[in-house]
């Protein structure tokens, strides 16, 4: 049995993947890649491409750690699953990411409770590789400690859920795709971009403090960021003032709508992805009218906030 240490960090134990393993992460892999070409966002795709994530097999994080150091001064750590949320804010805001190591079996290939390797590796790693995104999930962690002596945890999380793993990003080209948690799904890679029916709102930190989730379907509202550099200028300010503002406000649902609401438009009339008309500016915006989720198992923090 794998030792645990104290800080709950494992070793990857690399060597005892079976050809199994390493053969469901080649599915995984050329299955996502072929669908992210023209979703992903632009630094993601960098990120995959310089950490030299491939369909090969599943990564040694003993090679990833050289890279990631080199770029970002970022590691991974490997954790054996369920990690209270103090010890998952303390390794972000020392720039570690907690990564579990077990990979799905092939029949939940479309629909996993937890987050697996693939999960980790394929979804979150590669923006780490970003000195910006990279910055902001430190802020985050170090965040995340702070909410829990206040006891605002649950907002908290919101903000990880629809910025980190289920976030969509303007860009000149057209909507992208940087939430973990849509990257490495095949199905809501399709649909957070193409599909009519969910809401896209500008970021904004209030609002998605205010925003329950679901967990057991696509997602009905996804927050589209500019650019990274405006998740890192979000965490900035003290969030003890804006809890105690949140505070007072009713909680709402993916549906609930209001009308400082601001939604996002894509240029022409296209699908979902705005393209930039010649001799445009970029404006896409109109104002038109967790327990961590880290690496708590999904459906434990999914449970929590469809209360």
């Amino acid at each position: 049995m794998t030792a645990v240490r104290p800080d709950l960090t494992i070793e990857q134990n690399w060597q005892a993947y079976s050809e199994e393993d390493h053969a469901i992460w080649r599915l995984l892999f050329e299955r996502q890649q072929r669908l992210l070409v023209g979703r992903a966002c632009r630094e993601y795709l960098e990120g995959l491409g310089g950490l030299g994530v491939a369909a090969d097999g599943i990564p040694d994080f003993r090679r990833l750690n050289d890279i990631l150091d080199e770029a970002t001064g970022w590691q991974i750590v490997a954790v054996p699953g369920l990690v209270p949320d103090d010890v998952f804010f303390a390794h972000l805001a020392r720039r570690r990411f907690p990564s579990t190591c077990f990979i799905r079996r092939r029949d939940q290939l479309d629909y996993l409770q937890e987050p697996d390797v693939f999960h980790d590796i394929c979804g979150h790693v590669p923006l780490l590789m970003n000195p910006v995104f990279a910055d902001y999930l430190q802020a985050y962690g170090k965040g995340g400690l702070k909410a829990l002596g206040l006891g605002h945890l649950q907002r908290l999380a919101r903000l990880y859920w629809y910025t980190v793993e289920f976030g969509l990003i303007g860009t000149e080209e057209g909507l992208r795709i940087y939430g973990s948690g849509i990257l490495s799904s095949a199905g809501e890679s399709v649909y957070s971009l193409d599909d009519p029916r969910p809401r896209r709102l500008r970021f904004d930190l209030r609002r998605i403090m205010r925003t329950r989730y679901r967990i057991d379907a696509y997602q009905q509202l996804y927050f589209v960021i500019d650019d990274f550099q405006e998740l890192f200028d979000a965490t900035r300010p003290d969030f003890a003032p804006i809890y105690r503002e949140v505070a007072t406000l009713p909680d709402l649902e993916p549906t609930g709508r209001l009308d400082q609401d601001r939604e996002f438009v894509p240029w022409c009339g296209k699908k979902i992805g705005p393209e930039k008309k010649l001799g445009q500016k970029k404006n896409w915006a109109t104002h038109q009218r967790g327990p961590s989720l880290g690496r708590k198992r999904l459906e434990d923090v999914r449970q929590d906030h469809n209360r």
